[in-house]
């Protein structure tokens, strides 16, 4: 069996659910993780997951990853539009990425345009609902 593939969420990502499911949905954080096991699964894939409200934590997390994953599926949140650490800690485990939102972010205000992580990406699924992160394991998998 392949590494797992480690399914990252960062800032207020863990208020999935409740907040402002006019745009993220009523989907949770836990639906979110059982839909990329579930995903994984039907592929021979596992997935860890992983969030955190910190940059910090996030970075020493990817950094675990180098040589014990085989992707990486990221919703950076709002450090997707302010972190070079973050992008830079990307590349360590030099594994593919692929970064997810579940909103559309060109859709959206401005300065959600920008992202630091995209052009380290092997792939952007955005606007997809949580769905995207499913389109991303599966990707990931066939890859």
């Amino acid at each position: 069996m392949a590494a797992p593939i480690l399914v990252l969420n960062g800032p207020n990502l863990n208020m999935l659910g409740t907040r402002q499911p006019e745009v993220y949905g009523a989907a949770t954080l836990a639906d979110v993780v059982a839909l990329c096991e579930e995903t994984a699964a039907r592929f021979g894939q596992t997935v860890e997951a992983f969030q955190s409200n910190h940059e910090g934590a996030l970075i020493d997390r990817i950094h675990e990853a180098r040589g014990n994953v085989s992707a990486i599926v990221i919703n950076p949140g709002g450090l997707t539009h302010t972190s070079v650490s973050l992008r830079d800690a990307l590349v360590i485990p030099e594994v593919p990425i692929v970064e997810v939102h579940i909103s559309n972010v060109a859709a959206r205000e401005p300065f959600r345009h920008h992202s630091y992580v995209s052009p380290i990406a092997t792939g952007v699924i955005a606007g997809l609902g949580i769905q995207g992160y499913a389109a991303a394991i599966e990707f990931l998998a066939r890859t």
